[in-house]
């Protein structure tokens, strides 16, 4: 890639946090190669573009098209965000870190009270009868330990070899529930090895939503000790998790709200992309964000049914009404804002759907080229500047809707070529 669009790539880049963070390299098509993670993302993905780099390092650089990322709080959640998205993506570029054998990986046994370790070979001297779970590759065994101290305070884990007839110190420090003296039920135990490997999947909203659902139900049981554990957990998960990214969130969120005033601060914003190749196994997808974070179990895909050849406005349509028709029936509220992909005739027409459907919610446009914001009530697109936090929130959703349809239109591509 040379002229224009890598001068495009760099004034990305150039706009980056100096946030820990993953950032992830694709290809021209759309493609993931490679996937890293940064105590301070502008300043790490940079370095790729200077003069001094190994052949692999150019070879890889050479096919860069496009980055994204994704912030966190701190380096070590970076560290388990990144051997996640990993082991999720199979990029191309980490099949090194992928097969390396010398890096950390977490380890969970699969028997009846399961062992949590770190360990260094990945079913290394075990055989093909090892059936345990393993987490990583890990590139800094410094930050995973950090991340393991933090997993064991939060939930407590069994790390014994041998399993002991009387509870350890860990029991006392309150670093493990002691299954092996009875102290907690194996059924129990278990439970929190799931919690555990939700948290090392990075599946945090699915995992404080079970956490709140079970303090509720000891709650309701009156299991008050049982609820105030929960409690415990899901506020430690949630400073881990949240500080200072609730703070910039909340800021982006006001932030937006003023720039494109709306009636309040838009906490639920709903986002939509339409994915085809000559109209070809076209797919809309639908992205959830809460509060400024991706809320996954609310995305959505949908394969196109009711329009034939290449008209993305139609198809914008068609996934529009469909999903908000099955909102207003099973009687469920609106977003505080929707936005399109796309400018002003995208937006004319969802606008007209929503119309026709008799519903009406704050709506947002955003094109590809200069990035200029479309809204309903606008004549002309608001401009922002580079380093708006508000700019940032709505790229940073209009990404994450784009990777979701381009996946879902992958899949039925290789289902179609299968069949």
């Amino acid at each position: 890639m040379s002229g224009e669009p890598r001068l495009q790539l760099k004034d990305k880049i150039s706009r980056l946090p100096e946030s820990p963070g993953v950032y992830k390299f694709k290809d021209a098509a759309g493609t993931i190669i490679y996937i890293g993670k940064a105590k301070a993302l502008k300043k790490r993905v940079q370095s790729y573009f200077s003069r001094y780099l190994d052949a692999k390092t150019q070879a890889l650089v050479a096919r860069i098209a496009d980055v994204e990322y994704l912030s966190v709080s701190t380096e070590s959640q970076a560290q388990i965000l990144e051997a996640s998205l990993i082991k999720e993506n199979r990029p191309q570029y980490n099949i090194d870190l992928k097969d390396d054998k010398s890096f950390p990986w977490v380890r969970i046994t699969n028997e009846r009270i399961p062992l949590v370790s770190i360990c260094r070979n990945k079913k290394a001297g075990r055989g093909k009868n090892d059936t345990a779970a393993y987490f990583g590759p890990y590139t800094n065994a410094a930050l995973l330990r950090q991340a393991f101290k933090v997993m064991r305070r939060i939930f407590g884990f069994r790390s014994c070899g041998i399993l002991p007839k009387q509870p350890c110190l860990y029991y006392r420090l309150g670093l493990c529930p002691a299954p092996c003296a009875g102290k907690i039920s194996a059924a129990r135990y278990r439970e929190i090895i799931r919690e555990i490997e939700m948290f090392l999947d990075f599946r945090q909203e699915e995992l404080i939503a079970k956490l709140t659902e079970a303090m509720d139900q000891s709650a309701q049981k009156q299991r008050f000790e049982e609820a105030g554990r929960f409690r415990d957990q899901i506020n430690s998960l949630s400073a881990v998790w949240s500080e200072p990214s609730a703070r910039k969130s909340a800021d982006e969120l006001e932030d937006l709200r003023k720039l494109l005033g709306l009636p309040g601060l838009p906490e639920r914003i709903e986002a939509f992309d339409i994915s085809n190749i000559s109209g070809t196994s076209a797919t809309g997808s639908m992205v959830s964000f809460f509060r400024g974070i991706p809320d996954k179990n609310n995305y959505r895909r949908f394969r196109i049914k009711t329009v034939a050849g290449i008209n993305d406005y139609d198809m914008m349509r068609e996934v529009v009404r469909r999903r908000y028709r099955r909102l207003i029936d099973e009687k469920r509220l609106f977003p505080d804002l929707v936005l399109i992909d796309g400018g002003r005739q995208h937006l004319e027409a969802v606008k007209d759907e929503l119309r026709k459907l008799g519903v009406t919610f704050p709506l947002a446009g955003i094109a590809k080229d200069r990035e200029n914001i479309y809204t309903a009530d606008r004549k002309y697109p608001v401009h922002l500047p580079f380093d708006t936090p508000a700019l940032n929130l709505i790229r940073r959703i209009r990404d994450e809707a784009h990777r979701f349809a381009i996946t879902y239109h992958r899949l039925l591509r290789k289902k179609k070529q299968l069949e």
